[in-house]
């Protein structure tokens, strides 16, 4: 099977690179300073299980010769838009792509342009960064990669993603409920950006402070009201296994966004945060804390457009 991977960042450079790796036909969509880069110094990833160096197979926008059987959709949600126009060409009524987003806004995008049936539920679990030098640093062990058809049913073409992904060099499963695993990626991502960005600290850092534990379980408390109401929701045991990481003392943990925010860099602050308000808002739900959340992000990210002007 053919694999297209959008993007060579630090999810899709890791996932896309270990497929290769284990010798998949792996093609890397990239920019063209990112396929310089690429084509000089090669696809490196550096992590406790095992690095790897290799020269990744390239196209630009424009260079996609064929159909693929798979997209592996790993941008920024700010760049979904180009992204998929760049993509369309890789796409046939039977590719199945396999979005790596952030929210749940793509999902629709995503039906609306190619239709159900190229869609496929997909959810990463990975911490990963580009580090100075271009190379794709993994920080921690867990590397799971989950997929499934949104309606749950084993379907042979999910089968055989299936068994193209296993023994890959990460953790690969067939989730039977992977819409849900969705929204509680989504629960999980909206609650730690939310609450670090705010505070400007790990989660260590905010249980640590006055009043910090019952700060964090209330923003996670909004968020996942809006979830019941609006989405799938989570199960029991992914509530009682997040409060827990939530409030875990001495706790390093931090989210990408908070990690963006730091460096000035843009964020996906509509995606992971304003979303969660507009779907709250329309469902008539008190949430106080998401929307303060989402004000302050609006503010740093209206600075920052103002400043590359």
């Amino acid at each position: 099977m053919r694999i297209l991977v959008v993007g060579a960042g630090s999810t899709g450079g890791y996932f896309g690179g270990r497929l290769a790796e284990a010798g998949r036909d792996v093609t890397f969509l990239v920019r063209p300073a990112r396929a310089a880069y690429l084509q000089s110094h090669g696809l490196q990833i550096v992590s406790p299980h095992g690095n790897v160096a290799l020269k990744p197979q390239l196209v630009t926008a424009g260079e996609i010769s064929g159909s693929y059987d798979v997209v592996l959709l790993t941008v920024k949600a700010f760049s979904l838009d180009t992204a998929l126009d760049d993509l369309a060409p890789a796409v046939s009524p039977d590719t199945m792509i396999l979005p790596v987003l952030n929210g749940m806004k793509h999902v629709d995008k995503l039906v609306e342009r190619f239709g159900k049936n190229a869609m496929v539920g997909c959810v990463c679990k990975v911490a990963t960064i580009v580090d100075e030098q271009g190379r794709i640093v993994q920080l921690s062990k867990l590397q799971d990669f989950a997929y499934g058809e949104m309606n749950g049913v084993e379907t042979p073409r999910i089968k055989q993603l299936d068994a193209l992904m296993q023994g890959a060099g990460f953790d690969a499963r067939l989730s039977p409920a992977i819409e849900r695993e969705m929204w509680e990626k989504w629960v999980l991502l909206a609650t730690i950006g939310g609450v670090t960005c705010l505070m400007r600290g790990n989660i260590g850092e905010i249980v640590a402070a006055p009043d910090g534990i019952d700060f964090v379980l209330h923003f996670f408390d909004e968020v996942g009201s809006v979830v019941k109401a609006v989405g799938c929701p989570p199960s029991e045991e992914f509530l009682a296994s997040t409060r827990a990481l939530l409030t875990t003392k001495g706790s390093t943990l931090t989210s990408s966004m908070y990690r963006d925010l730091q460096k000035g860099s843009p964020i996906e602050a509509d995606q992971i945060i304003g979303d969660l308000v507009e779907r709250g808002q329309q469902a008539k739900i008190q949430i106080p804390l998401l929307t303060v959340a989402y004000t302050h992000l609006a503010v740093y990210q209206a600075r920052l457009q103002q400043n590359a002007q």
